[in-house]
């Protein structure tokens, strides 16, 4: 199989958005989207706050990952994959890997001294994947996220 993997175009962002929403509806969350192709044109190329890679075959996206740049105390500017989406017919593919190793690409030419990203601990064949690839699963960290509730919640104090 033959696949280009290339950063994405704005053009680009309805066909991520539904890979967005595939995988939002594999972790029973489909409700839970709440981003529009408008949020992803101008938070991604008005305001370049991520950068996008997508994997095409045949001319049609078949996966992306989407990428940001953070701050570490301990580390300095970080590379954080928020996403990596591959559809679920081409799973097994190798496109999963290849965005992945271009993602790592992306964090070395911009020199940063981490690569970083959560995985849910049930998701045990990426696990293995990354752990294989030399990534270090922190298996005692908590993801902590607060919603716009809690927000709310906490200004109100």
């Amino acid at each position: 199989m033959e696949y280009t993997i290339r950063e994405a175009q704005k053009n680009d962002m309805p066909q991520v958005l539904e890979l967005i929403k595939e995988l939002a509806a594999y972790e029973n969350a489909s409700n839970q989207v709440e981003i529009e192709v408008a949020d992803l044109e101008k938070e991604g190329f008005e305001n370049g706050n991520f950068n996008c890679f997508v994997a095409e075959v045949d001319g049609k996206i078949q996966g992306m990952a989407l990428v940001y740049f953070r701050f570490s105390t301990w580390k300095g500017r970080t590379v954080h994959l928020e996403d990596l989406i591959v559809k679920k017919e081409m799973r097994g593919t190798g496109l999963g890997g290849a965005l992945y190793k271009r993602v790592v690409q992306y964090g070395h030419d911009n020199g940063v001294r981490r690569v970083e990203w959560v995985v849910s601990e049930g998701n045990e064949n990426a696990i293995e994947f990354y752990e294989n690839t030399g990534a270090d699963v922190k298996k005692n960290w908590y993801t902590v996220h607060m919603d716009e509730t809690g927000i709310q919640k906490n200004i109100e104090k």
